[in-house]
């Protein structure tokens, strides 16, 4: 094989086993921590198991261009395709019309279960519930929420654990008590403002990610908030980052390379039984977070 510079042929073994070993991605956002990083899992294991990837960037959230990124995948014949765009409004009305005719596995990522269709996400509900019932047991009674762009499931799942889980412990809530973010650290600031002039007696509040939860540690320096004495904080994502913020951020955290690993192994299980003429029932699947304890809260 060295002396003659031979080199399997992968177009060949496709043609004799008629798949392409490649996988669609469909994403949007990349920006965001949490797409890339879930990337990061994709690609790993995809080449830990022979599959190429082919990636469409959508041109926004709310694209009406469904139909035509569907198509051009399946015309360069993927064999299975991730849909990494996250669930945002009605942008994924399109799969009650469409899913059906896709004649290969799709797995989405980040979306709320559906009925017959096949999705994996972190827990964002219980891992809100698990950041508020941490700040409860700290001793805390006045928990803000700074939430993520509303309309975006994963923003949704977490302000309503952090609802539920105060009105289930006795609390009474109000939109006063919580504040809008768009994810960014910028947004956070001004969130933060917002909520400590909506609920000045607050003595806690969970942050939908620890880009916000930075700019709240740094704002509450700023006016001389002492963290956690006079106000306990807690972010979400666990990014490498919150170790070291000052004071060290407690939070949750979601593996989102573990996200995108188990999203290409759970595709490539279904193209297979595909391939061997097997039934393959849709399922949604849930990976649950982990609570994370540091410096910016304790029991008071």
């Amino acid at each position: 094989m060295e002396q003659l510079g031979y080199y399997p042929s992968t177009l060949a073994r496709s043609l004799i086993q008629q798949r392409s070993y490649t996988l669609g991605i469909v994403t949007f956002g990349l920006k965001h921590i949490g797409p890339s990083r879930t990337l990061n899992g994709i690609a790993d294991k995809a080449d830990e198991l022979g599959f190429m990837l082919l990636m469409r960037e959508l041109d926004n959230f709310h694209t009406s261009k469904i139909n035509d990124v569907i198509d051009s995948l399946l015309a360069r014949q993927v064999d299975g395709i991730l849909w990494l765009a996250p669930e945002i409004g009605d942008n994924h009305l399109w799969i009650d019309r469409r899913i059906k005719e896709v004649p290969v596995p799709v797995l989405f990522i980040a979306m709320r279960p559906r009925q017959g269709v096949s999705s994996l996400a972190t827990d964002n509900f219980q891992g809100a519930v698990v950041a508020t019932r941490h700040l409860l047991e700290c001793g805390r009674k006045k928990i803000g929420h700074i939430s993520g762009p509303l309309g975006w499931w994963e923003a949704d799942e977490r302000k309503r654990g952090w609802l539920e889980t105060l009105q289930a412990a006795g609390f009474q809530t109000s939109e006063q008590h919580c504040a809008e973010g768009n994810w960014s650290s910028a947004s956070g600031e001004q969130a933060f403002i917002q909520l400590l002039e909506s609920f000045p007696d607050i003595d806690a509040v969970f942050v939908a990610n620890d880009q916000m939860a930075l700019s709240v540690l740094r704002e509450a320096c700023r006016r001389g908030i002492s963290i956690p004495e006079q106000l306990a904080v807690i972010g979400f994502d666990n990014i490498p980052e919150s170790a070291y913020f000052y004071p060290s951020l407690t939070t949750i955290s979601q593996d989102l390379q573990l996200l995108g690993e188990q999203a290409v192994q759970i595709t490539v299980e279904m193209i297979q039984a595909r391939q061997g003429n097997q039934s393959v029932v849709a399922q949604s699947r849930f990976i649950q977070p982990t609570l994370v304890v540091r410096e910016s809260s304790k029991r008071v």
